[in-house]
This record gives C-alpha cells, structure tokens and sequence, in this order.
C-alpha cells in the first residue's frame, strides 16, 4: 500500500548521542559559575585603566568578562572589573 503523505526526513530531527548531551549539560554548568558582567547594554559607566585610561560612556555589548565601551573619544573595550558606575 502506498502512502499519499510522507513525513519529512528533515523535520524529524538529527540524532544525539549520550556524550553529546552530557557534555552540553555540563558546559551549561560550568558557565553558571564564570565571571559575569554586571552592568547591562545601555548602562551608563566609568572606565579606569592603566593602559586605555578613564572614559566615561555607555556600554554596547560584552562578551564573557570584556565590555565595549562607546564614549566620546571613541570605542574601548574594558574588562568588567574596571568600570564602574557614574554618580
């Protein structure tokens, strides 16, 4: 008997094996415990460091523990634990 609709192979979803699943799960673990970002995009701070100087401006996006600063003079990556805050 021949089937007037037939399932898509592509729909169906690919195969996973175990080791693939536990190594995602425990990845997302482990990135629970790395250093975050606590300021968020749009957020306005202060930058100090030795080697860019102090910029005051806003966040644009960070990844991890660097943070795109957009100031004035320009863009400037900082790592998150040299901004701060503006008063």
């Amino acid at each position: 008997m021949v089937k007037a609709h037939v399932q898509d192979l592509a729909s169906m979803g690919r195969p996973v094996r175990l080791s693939t699943l536990v190594h995602r799960a425990c990845g997302r673990v482990l990135a629970a415990f790395r250093p975050r970002c606590p300021y968020r995009v749009g957020e306005a701070v202060v930058g100090d460091d030795p080697f860019n100087g102090r910029h005051a401006g806003i966040i644009m996006s960070h990844r991890g523990p660097s943070v795109e600063l957009g100031a004035e003079a320009g863009v400037f990556f900082y790592d998150h634990r040299h901004l701060r805050r503006q008063d």
